[in-house]
């Protein structure tokens, strides 16, 4: 059987080259995540101070990958 892995929300709070990104998570850990491959192919823009979707394996939990970026409330797009 498949194993499902954890989503959490998140916070960028730097940007690292080579497309990785320090995420600081909802529940006050700190990891390292990456950028899945439908976001990296939509051409979508992660920066510093967007809220994030990432998926957490369990067997790594300093690594992650961003699936999905959340609008800002205060945002116009």
């Amino acid at each position: 059987m498949k194993e499902q892995k954890r989503i959490q929300e998140g916070l960028i709070t730097e940007s690292l080259p080579n497309g990785m990104f320090r995420i600081s998570l909802d529940n006050d850990g700190l990891i390292l995540g990456y950028v899945s491959g439908k976001i990296y192919r939509s051409f979508i823009r992660i920066l510093p101070g967007d809220r994030i979707k990432v998926q957490v394996s369990h067997y790594d939990s300093t690594r992650g990958r961003l699936i999905f970026r959340l609008r800002n409330k205060d945002s116009k797009d």
